[in-house]
């Protein structure tokens, strides 16, 4: 299959965003808006991909990565220069090249193909996207001829009043025959307004040239670019709403759209249900029938099938099949958790591993610990990880019964099946079946094997 190359211009400064991040990173539904342009690409074919950076040039780098190539504007003077600039990538191609903006994140593949697919029929050499819309502002306009075919394209701060009350918009998404578009580019000049290379001149080239050049009229939605924090928040309810639409689709239930949070990427297994006020942030996954929320956060968490997890905040972490979660409770960064564990009230953990039908309520910290199966952490019970200087593990066996408010110095080893009384600190290993009480505690007997 023929890999058609794709420009996407990246270098905008964005003024109306009052930012010092490049306009392109800022997020929608946890990902930069460029990522959305380069995702849509991906999914429309063999496309490869071509940013053109300027202003924060590094930071898109590591942002973005290595999958595309890049080519740098040094100065930000219009779309036709930042084409300029990907220009010797193209003097192999002879076929079609996409050309849009990075600003735009809810164009999709759809619309992309439908202008390749366009392209091919006509052997046009330039198929634009345009779009009718109730308010014009901000946008280049669309002019027709008497035979409604495209006569010329104006960006806004050329038109004349006239023009101004055209509804139909250049949506900046192109696919140019790639010759007509270098044959183009030398004849763009800096004579409008802003005193710019127009990328619409070159299309205004072809026109004067007799070329053909159509149109394809597109979504409103997906031309929506972005120049403001306005813009911002406005595409992030767009996205945000495709996001949900595609998961309830799939088989999740959503009690409430309006109040409920998902990232770009989150998977999320059939006949779960989502309940309101819940974030699932970048990287998370969640299987299947689960419960998830009211007031649920997740950010890069791995749940398991038939969990449930009721306002707490899960980071980076595993979860088991079939646990339980909440309310309130927090698990911070590192923790593997097993099958059908209990984590509850107020509950914090932090790099621990913990072992099946394992439970821990009530207010209890357990930090850089291993934790067996069918543990029971009483409440109030703390792993004391930290001497000042360097964190230690606490080694926590199978069926360990500890009791409330006990302090676990690590680092410690509890044997299978040894007891802590309430209030115990414990200083010294305890070994299988020992029952540990006191400050310091002390192990005062044995459990027999029946206990």
């Amino acid at each position: 299959m023929v890999v058609i190359p794709a420009v996407v211009l990246a270098a905008g400064v964005g003024k109306r965003m009052r930012s010092a991040r490049p306009k392109v990173l800022h997020t929608l539904c946890g990902r930069p808006m460029l990522w959305f342009v380069l995702e849509a690409l991906r999914e429309a074919g063999e496309v490869a991909p071509i940013v053109v950076i300027g202003h924060g040039a590094d930071h898109v780098r590591r942002a973005i990565g290595d999958g595309v190539r890049y080519v740098e504007q040094p100065e930000p003077l219009g779309t036709g220069h930042a084409v300029m600039q990907a220009a010797p990538l193209l003097r192999d191609t002879d076929g079609p090249v996409i050309v849009l903006f990075g600003d735009t994140p809810l164009i999709t593949p759809q619309t992309l193909r439908r202008l390749l697919e366009h392209q091919r029929a006509t052997g046009a050499a330039a198929v634009l996207t345009s779009a009718v819309v109730d308010d014009p502002t901000g946008y280049g306009r669309v002019l027709r001829g008497g035979d409604g075919r495209v006569a010329g394209l104006v960006e806004e701060a050329d038109c004349t009043s006239a023009q101004r009350a055209v509804r139909e918009i250049n949506a900046g998404a192109y696919v140019f025959r790639t010759p007509d578009l270098l044959e183009a580019l030398p004849h763009l000049t800096r004579d409008n307004a802003q005193g710019e290379f127009y990328l619409p001149d070159a299309v205004l080239w072809l026109l004067r040239q007799g070329r053909c050049v159509e149109a394809v009229e597109g979504n409103p939605e997906e031309v929506l670019g972005i120049n403001s924090r306005r813009h911002l928040a406005h595409v992030e309810g767009v996205m945000r709403a495709r996001i949900l639409d595609r998961l309830m689709d799939a088989g999740v239930t959503v009690v409430d759209p309006a109040t409920t949070f998902v990232h770009a990427g989150v998977e999320v297994g059939q006949d779960t249900v989502i309940h309101p006020f819940s974030t699932l942030g970048e990287e998370t996954r969640v299987g299947q029938d689960c419960v998830i929320g009211p007031h649920a956060h997740l950010i890069g968490a791995r749940v398991g099938d038939e969990v449930t997890i009721l306002a707490s905040t899960v980071e980076h972490s595993e979860i088991g099949e079939g646990t339980t979660i909440g309310p309130y409770a927090h698990l911070r960064p590192g923790n593997v958790i097993g099958r059908r564990v209990e984590i509850g009230n107020y509950a914090e953990l932090k790099n621990a591993r913990v072992g099946d039908h394992t439970k821990i309520h009530h207010m209890s910290y357990i930090g850089d610990a291993v934790l067996g199966a069918r543990v029971n952490i009483g409440a109030g019970t703390v792993t004391c990880n930290f001497d000042g200087r360097a964190k230690h593990v606490t080694h926590i066996e199978d069926e360990v019964f500890i009791g409330s408010d006990t302090m676990l110095v690590a680092p410690i080893r509890l044997g299978r099946g040894a007891v802590t009384g309430a209030g115990s600190v414990v200083t010294k290993d305890v070994p299988p079946r020992g029952v540990a009480v006191g400050v310091p505690a002390r192990v005062i007997r044995y459990r027999a094997k029946d206990e």
